[in-house]
């Protein structure tokens, strides 16, 4: 999708074969890049590693992050750090790539949203009773249109399990539209937090943690308590020493009581996809067997 697009325009595309985040930047400065594919760990270093600060980046006027939630302080930060206009969109591998792209248009531009239906596609949002709700109110996002995939090859059941009889495709992403029509994705519908019957989204916590100026990154997982069924605990790599309850304390100041994080343990790196998707799996699993 990138490369045709870009080839569409008659652009030179840069390209990379392995990703390192130094020879990133050393490339951007090279080709004097103007336009920034990203996934949110790469918007991260690029707004957090020291490394950055060697090369002239000016070039690029505007980025594109994908494939995973961007919380506000790592877009900002990376705005603030280097001047370049960002955007994200949403989509998934089953709507042949996205399904919303987020505004360029200079007072439209919303950093921390999917951005707006691409043209002859629908979007709904929906309760868990499969009632549709109100611009404004978090629920599981559908969407239908000509981008949509036939079905899983070879697989009717999962097929059935995701595309309903009206040919809507149920994402099981959580999400919101606002007054303008943008979308704002909250987290998978699988990954929610339980804690005392209420939800809490992991993404939400991490984008939080990512704005302590010790945190370089951060996943959150649920884990089991007997009292409130599961608790957020979160694991977090740090750029220099910081008593956990020094950055549980920060979160603790920006949300509500039962989204506190109630656990946290320090890590190395945290696990991700190729793609940049935080692997939540691996850390729940890893949590299991100690």
């Amino acid at each position: 999708m990138f490369l045709s697009f870009g080839l569409g325009c008659g652009a030179t595309i840069v390209s990379m074969p392995r990703f390192d985040l130094e020879q990133y930047c050393e490339l951007i400065q090279r080709y004097r890049a103007t336009y920034l594919h990203l996934v949110p760990p790469v918007v991260i270093g690029m707004a957090k590693h020291p490394v950055v600060d060697k090369y002239d980046l000016s070039s690029a006027k505007w980025a594109m992050s994908a494939a995973a939630p961007l919380g506000a302080p790592a877009a900002e930060a990376f705005t603030g750090r280097l001047g370049t206009l960002l955007t994200q969109a949403y989509g998934m591998t089953e709507v042949s790539g996205a399904t919303h792209i987020g505004s360029a248009t200079p007072g439209m531009v919303k950093p921390t949203s999917g951005g707006r239906l691409l043209p002859n596609t629908e979007c709904l949002i929906v309760g868990p009773m499969g009632e549709a709700l109100d611009r404004g109110e978090q629920g599981e996002v559908w969407v239908r249109g000509p981008l949509n995939m036939r079905g899983y090859l070879g697989n009717p059941e999962a097929t059935a399990a995701t595309i309903d009889s009206d040919g809507w495709l149920h994402t099981g992403d959580v999400g919101y539209v606002d007054e303008d029509g943008d979308i704002f994705i909250v987290d998978r519908v699988k990954e929610l937090i339980k804690y005392k019957g209420m939800q809490v989204a992991p993404a939400e916590l991490e984008a939080i943690l990512l704005g302590h100026p010790s945190v370089a990154d951060a996943a959150v997982i649920p884990s089991p308590d007997e009292e409130a069924g599961e608790v957020p605990k979160a694991f977090v790599v740090v750029k220099s020493p910081t008593p956990a309850e020094d950055i549980m304390a920060f979160v603790a100041e920006r949300v509500a009581p039962h989204k506190r994080i109630r656990r946290l343990e320090f890590i190395d790196v945290i696990p991700k996809s190729a793609s940049g998707k935080i692997l939540r799996r691996e850390l729940i699993e890893a949590e299991r067997r100690a």
